[in-house]
This record gives C-alpha cells, structure tokens and sequence, in this order.
C-alpha cells in the first residue's frame, strides 16, 4: 500500500527519453549518496493520450474514491450511478496508471493525497 501522504505526477509533453534521463540522474544522485524526493508518476508525449487515460467520467472515480475510502467496485458503481461494467473497466484502467489501488481485500482505493498534472509545452522556435 503506497503512502497516502505521497504526490502522483502526471506529465504530458515529457517524451521517453526526457523521462529516462530524469531517472538516469537520479540513479546517479543516489549513487553519489545525495537524498532524492520520490517521483511517482505516469507521463504522456501528447494530451490527447492523458485524457484517453484520465477521462472526466475516471476523474469523479477517482474523487469518490478518495472521498469514500476504499470501497469494492459494486459499492463505487452503486455511489456513482453508474453501471458495474463500465466501473469495472475505469477502475483497471486507473489501476494500469498508477492512480487506483486494488487492497488485498479486493476494495479498491486511491493511494495518493494529490495528483498534479503538468503539461509541459513544446519548446519555442526562434525565426
């Protein structure tokens, strides 16, 4: 069970290699024996894939969830209105990224206190 005091990132605009330099440098600040924040997050190279992730119906999931604590996938569809299946499908979709936990007793739940997302803006082309 993840800290519920920790921040998922969710970053749209890094692309593979800038995310995989980030964690090269921090590998070597570790190694160097430097104290480095934890980075949890989940990056997109363009919107349109965070927001096929992250749609508005998995955002009101997600806010329930919190709100309500853990809660089986029955119980979440029952609160939100909405129909087991559909539930079923946002809830693994959300547990793939990173922002949905499934508990040893099958409830689901968020893990995070924050999700910040942060979209990063392609670089300007001097004329």
């Amino acid at each position: 069970m993840t800290s519920n005091n920790q921040i998922l990132n969710v970053t749209v605009g890094e692309s593979l290699r800038e995310a995989g330099n980030r964690a090269v440098a921090t590998m070597k600040a570790v190694a160097r024996g430097e104290k480095v924040q934890p980075h949890f997050g989940v990056n997109f190279e363009q919107i349109g894939q965070m927001l096929a992730a992250f749609t508005p119906k998995r955002w009101e999931l997600i806010a329930a969830l919190r709100q309500a604590g853990p809660l089986t996938v029955a119980e979440l569809a029952r609160r939100l209105g909405r129909d087991y299946k559909n539930v079923h499908t946002d809830v693994n979709q959300l547990i793939e990224w990173m922002a949905v936990e499934r508990g040893d007793d099958g409830r689901v739940y968020v893990p995070w206190s924050e999700i910040v997302v942060d979209m990063k803006l392609p670089e300007r082309v001097v004329a």
